[in-house]
């Protein structure tokens, strides 16, 4: 089951106020960005964070799944809970790095020369 896109524009009201938010449809699913960070990941309208130790006490009561089959744990944030839905975003934010610029592929183009 994908991610319905009103679900989508729910997680983004529910983390106003936390940065420039944006998200990015991938396979029917979504990475949401805040100042072009990605943070929350959101599959089969469930909303997941990565285990990482600086959200850790926040998300201790959280249940955890995977996201998708192949992916390691995360937790599962209660995107109802607007309060904690913007704190973690904004510590998250604060330590995620900008992801790196992807290489720009060639294009093969070959010269034609003229005689």
């Amino acid at each position: 089951m994908a991610t319905r896109q009103d679900f989508i524009d729910y997680i983004c009201e529910q983390i106003a106020g936390t940065g420039n938010i944006r998200y990015k449809k991938m396979f029917g699913e979504y990475m949401v960005y805040v100042n072009d960070k990605p943070v929350l990941l959101v599959c089969d309208n469930t909303v997941f964070v990565k285990m990482l130790s600086c959200v850790e006490d926040l998300m201790e009561n959280s249940s955890k799944g995977f996201p998708y089959k192949g992916a390691k744990e995360h937790y599962i944030l209660d995107i109802d809970d607007a309060v904690l839905a913007k704190d973690v975003t904004r510590i998250l934010e604060k330590n995620t790095p900008l992801p790196k610029p992807k290489a720009k592929k060639k294009t093969g183009k070959v010269k034609s020369s003229k005689k």
